[in-house]
């Protein structure tokens, strides 16, 4: 079968298509079946134009033998029921997927894109998407341009559920919005969440009932039960601070912002220092470098508890005879936080979940500090609210550095009440 040139550039773009969307389906996973429907789509129609128009054996009548015209037709057949089975099982699909042009006007989209989105066939069609959502979350970051995935927002008209989205660009000029339906899990996390603070409010008063009947006991009474009474006293301590961080830790949670007031860094860094020394007992050589000329805005009291907790988490998993510096210094971000330590180090493989509940590197090392394992979860949501970021250098046997980054909208002038952005 020859083609013009016209039907080989259209046949050639219809089948880059198809291939394109195979490939996305496959790397993404299987919400983007929608996309290799519509490829397959315009190859198929494609097929079915330029049949009766690109060969005089195509433009046989019905009844000719020539067999290239019959496996051809079977062949079309073949795919055109190919193409019916793929458009109902997208149709099935849990996840909402919406086809755009560059501009954001649906192109297509799949049922659970009615249910979750609330867009109705055909009306929506061809409408700029931000516009048939009206004033949701979802609108709002569609016209903000959804560069960064969007998590846990009310569903359009759904006030009891909650999505994800995630907008692809497909192709050079398409893009491509998946939806999730997250109500389960968030369900699921808020259950989780509860739990935790009920548990930990209802054990911090017989834990501090123990606490205080063991402080009274004097081991010189009792020689015989010193070491007991000793064991027993570290380790009512280390549950009471346990269940301290898991509360601090289900208020952060809960928090959606926090109320802005001006830190002041000189004190706070000051009193950083002596919780280190105190903490080292002399076996650490401590230093504190305080460049950076400005204040924060943020919570104070917050703020005191992460950067504690990267402190004592520096004296405690470095050896005797290491040294730890902290220092507050400019970036190019804004301000820079860091606690440096001669310590153990951690290996890379453990980097990215340090910061999850109860992880632990070592897990007879960090019994033996004393640590909750709760720490660096608390340091996270702490800067998550300051609109801050954490980050994590560390080699195993050359140390760690734990730095947080402020951008410049949290800079205060010294004295003074303006921002150092404005």
């Amino acid at each position: 079968m020859r083609l013009d040139r016209t039907s080989r550039r259209a046949l050639l773009l219809a089948a880059a298509g198809l291939v394109a969307g195979v490939v996305v389906g496959w790397a993404t996973g299987n919400a983007l079946i929608g996309v290799s429907i519509v490829a397959l789509s315009q190859f198929v129609a494609l097929l079915s134009s330029i049949r009766h128009r690109t060969d005089p054996i195509m433009a046989t009548p019905r009844q000719t033998t020539d067999p290239r015209h019959d496996r051809l037709m079977t062949r079309s057949r073949r795919i055109a029921s190919q193409l019916r089975d793929l458009r109902s099982a997208a149709g099935s699909l849990p996840d909402a997927v919406v086809l755009m042009d560059q501009a954001q006007h649906v192109r297509w989209f799949n049922h659970a894109a009615e249910d979750l989105l609330g867009l109705r066939r055909p009306t929506d069609r061809g409408r700029i998407l931000s516009e048939c959502l009206q004033t949701t979350d979802l609108a709002k970051w569609l016209i903000d341009g959804g560069r960064e995935p969007l998590n846990d927002v009310t569903a359009p008209g759904h006030a009891n559920r909650h999505i994800s989205a995630t907008l692809l660009p497909f192709g050079s000029r398409q893009r491509l919005l998946l939806v999730r339906d997250i109500s389960h899990m968030t369900r699921l996390e808020q259950i989780r969440r509860d739990f935790v603070a009920n548990v930990s409010h209802e054990l911090r008063t017989p834990l501090t009932v123990i606490h205080g009947y063991l402080e009274l006991l004097d081991p010189e009474d009792v020689p015989e039960l010193a070491p007991v009474l000793g064991e027993m006293r570290v380790q009512s301590r280390r549950m009471g601070q346990i269940v301290e961080d898991l509360l601090t830790l289900s208020r952060l949670e809960t928090q959606d912002r926090i109320a802005d007031e001006r830190v002041t860094i000189e004190p706070l860094l000051a009193t950083l220092r002596r919780e280190a020394e105190a903490l080292s007992q002399g076996r650490h050589r401590i230093t504190l470098t305080h460049t950076a000329a400005t204040d924060l805005l943020g919570s104070s009291k917050d703020l005191h508890s992460a950067f504690s907790n990267l402190v004592s988490n520096a004296v405690r998993y470095t050896p005797t005879g290491g040294r730890i510096d902290i220092r507050f210094e400019p970036h190019a971000a804004g301000v820079i936080f860091s606690v440096a330590d001669s310590g153990y180090g951690i290996p890379a493989t453990h980097l990215a979940r340090l910061t999850e509940r109860f992880y632990r590197v070592s897990s007879s090392r960090s019994r033996d500090s004393g640590g909750t394992g709760l720490g660096l979860s608390i340091v996270k949501h702490v800067l998550n609210l300051h609109h801050a970021r954490l980050q994590i250098e560390s080699e195993p046997g050359k140390g760690s550095t734990f730095s947080a980054i402020f951008g410049a909208e949290r800079l205060l002038v010294p004295g003074g009440e303006e921002s150092l952005a404005s």
